[in-house]
């Protein structure tokens, strides 16, 4: 029956006395997921505040050829530009999402999931505290990019953060890893 149940997905406890052992494992995945967010975050505040005062209003600095290039630009909505009449959406969604990871962080007991969570709320948190606090208002503001690789959008670290979050909880989700430590075969 044990052996039936770590396949189907359940956590490897022998008896019950040994699961409460587990509780400060997901103390410490939940201080990773903050330590990934909170890493991300200030990566990105820092970053924006540097274009702000150095870039913006000046020529873009060429980093690699023409490949890539740092230009300050103002992006009021999504990715590549697209929705800039929906910045409120966009504000929501990511206040929504945060709550999400903040509730989900209870049940964590997997690193993997602990860092692709910390990314996305990182990303989110910067690109939130831009829509806030930027210009042209509260909740309408527009997000900083500067990033500009040729022949693709401009981004910033909060983006990347956001993609690269969401690229490994793909991955995690096709290994069939869950946020609880849990890991389902098929």
């Amino acid at each position: 029956m044990a052996e039936a149940e770590r396949i189907i997905g359940t956590p490897d406890v022998d008896d019950e006395a040994a699961a409460p052992a587990e509780r400060p494992g997901g103390r410490r995945r939940i201080f990773a997921l903050f330590a990934v967010a909170a890493v991300a975050y200030a990566l990105d505040l820092v970053t924006k505040m540097v274009v702000v005062a150095k870039l913006e209003h000046h020529q873009p600095i060429q980093v690699i050829g023409d490949w890539l290039r740092f230009e300050a630009v103002r992006n009021p909505g999504a990715a590549f530009g697209f929705g800039e009449a929906f910045t409120i959406i966009f504000t929501i969604i990511a206040a929504v999402v945060i709550v999400v990871i903040a509730r989900l962080a209870r049940k964590l007991y997997s690193l993997p999931w602990a860092i692709a969570l910390g990314m996305l709320l990182g990303g989110a948190l910067g690109n939130l505290t831009d829509r806030i606090f930027r210009s042209p208002g509260v909740f309408e503001g527009a997000v900083v990019d500067f990033i500009a690789p040729k022949h693709f959008a401009v981004f910033n670290l909060a983006d990347s953060a956001i993609v690269c979050g969401g690229i490994l909880i793909v991955i995690l989700s096709f290994k069939g890893l869950d946020p609880d430590g849990t890991v389902h075969k098929d």
